[in-house]
């Protein structure tokens, strides 16, 4: 009888792991996705993606002789840069444990270079394997730094630092107590973003903090800091989430079922089941490489976090390469209207642009971007910066959105509904009206 009550006490503590599945019957789905980025990775004329090789990587089916070239693509990508020593490259004086370097005359590439150390994790290899590219991450850590004492916020971004740290804790190095604490500190003050950008950033720390405490990198006292900051952030997401069980926008939601699968949150948070049922009724909108790796991850069930305990030995070699037909052109072309808003404080008048822009049928809220600049050379100008989830904009009509302003280009169709998909992949519908607002965050 004692032995039965044990039993019934421990049971709802197992059966719930399997909410942390996909539901049933998505299975066929989920593998047609992979299928088709495993036909994108075998064309030779896109560039590797480390992000790609961790999807593929990640997956509960493979196809090992596809994966093995795309890796060997992805090393001879990174031979160059990385292939020599800091102390060939000139940062001899560099001390990864005593944060004093030289600095280099490129920017850091943090959040490339953690992928592909991620990556590189994920083919299991020996302990002691890629002790000089752990040294080079290191380094762009403390160079990335830099840019906080100037502007608050890293050279490159909040996101790129903290995959940084996730990716040398996934490789079982410790990270100094000072790194750390920037994390937390920008998360403390809300400084890691705004909308679906945020929850991309958000999450990524999360990860970073869950893998240090649970790895025990961090002394105790820091370890329940990092604990309760990844459980708030997972709090804060669910929260966030909306009525569809979008959290952010479409393409940040896979981020934020990382966060959940990771703290082990999905057994009990209901926003978990409810951004799964969202992110497979809306699969067609991970119609790219970098999307389907964002997403497919945690369609398996996985998070970055899985990389840690990896187990390499008898990989199911069952997935085949689907070939992506190429979109059939429409014929025509359509009209749309591009406004951009600037509102108070930023601007006296709100409506600095309002005009038609011809773009072909098929065209993207992109190419309607670089239609008007075409078309108005004087009167309208962008820019954009590139990201793993596609082009962000960053600049209209000589206006920059700015983390110290805390604010951003809002894209919206009217009257005011917020796009959930970025400039490359949205397809305006001929009529439509987009606005670009200026926002806060």
């Amino acid at each position: 009888m004692g032995l039965l009550l044990v039993l019934l006490l421990l049971l709802p503590a197992v059966l719930p792991a399997r909410c942390c599945e996909p539901p049933e019957g998505s299975a066929g789905a989920v593998r047609a996705l992979s299928a088709r980025l495993l036909g994108l990775a075998g064309d030779p004329a896109r560039d590797p993606d480390p992000a790609v090789y961790l999807a593929l990587r990640l997956a509960r089916e493979h196809d090992p002789r596809l994966e093995r070239r795309y890796l060997e693509r992805l090393q001879d990508a990174f031979q160059r840069p990385y292939g020599r020593s800091l102390q060939a490259h000139g940062h001899s004086r560099w001390d990864a444990e005593h944060s004093t370097y030289v600095s280099a005359a490129e920017p850091p590439h943090t959040g490339r270079l953690a992928l592909y150390l991620l990556g590189l994790q994920a083919t299991c290899p020996p302990a002691s394997a890629h002790r000089s590219l752990v040294t080079w991450l290191k380094y762009y850590l403390e160079e990335d730094w830099t840019g906080s004492r100037r502007h608050g916020h890293p050279l490159t971004s909040y996101y790129q630092y903290g995959l940084g740290v996730l990716a040398l804790c996934v490789h079982h190095k410790r990270v100094r107590e000072e790194v750390i604490r920037r994390l937390l500190t920008a998360q403390h003050h809300g400084r890691l973003g705004h909308g679906g950008n945020s929850v991309d950033t958000e999450a990524v720390v999360a990860l970073a903090f869950t893998c240090l405490e649970r790895r025990r990198l961090v002394g105790t006292e820091l370890a329940a800091e990092l604990r309760a900051a990844a459980h708030g952030a997972s709090k804060s997401m669910a929260e966030t989430q909306g009525p569809d069980g979008v959290i952010g926008n479409i393409y940040s939601t896979p981020w934020a079922l990382q966060v959940f699968l990771a703290t082990g949150t999905c057994q009990t948070e209901p926003a978990f089941g409810q951004a799964m049922t969202a992110l497979l009724e809306n699969l067609e909108a991970f119609g790219t490489a970098a999307t389907m790796a964002q997403v497919l991850p945690v369609l398996h069930g996985r998070s970055y976090l899985d990389i840690a305990s990896m187990h390499c030995q008898e990989e199911p070699d069952t997935l085949t390469p689907l070939d992506m037909e190429p979109l059939a052109e429409a014929p025509g072309n359509k009209t749309v209207q591009l406004v951009v808003e600037c509102p108070l404080p930023w601007c006296y008048e709100l409506r600095l642009y309002d005009r038609p822009v011809a773009v072909p049928a098929a065209a993207s809220l992109l190419d309607v971007l670089q239609a008007a600049a075409a078309l108005h050379p004087h009167d309208f100008k962008f820019h954009t910066q590139d990201t793993p989830q596609g082009p962000f904009l960053t600049q209209v009509l000589g206006l920059e959105a700015r983390r110290e302003k805390r604010n951003y280009w809002q894209l919206l169709t009217a009257p005011n509904t917020p796009l959930q998909m970025g400039i490359a992949d949205y397809r305006p519908q001929d009529g439509e009206t987009l606005i670009l607002r200026l926002s806060e965050w």
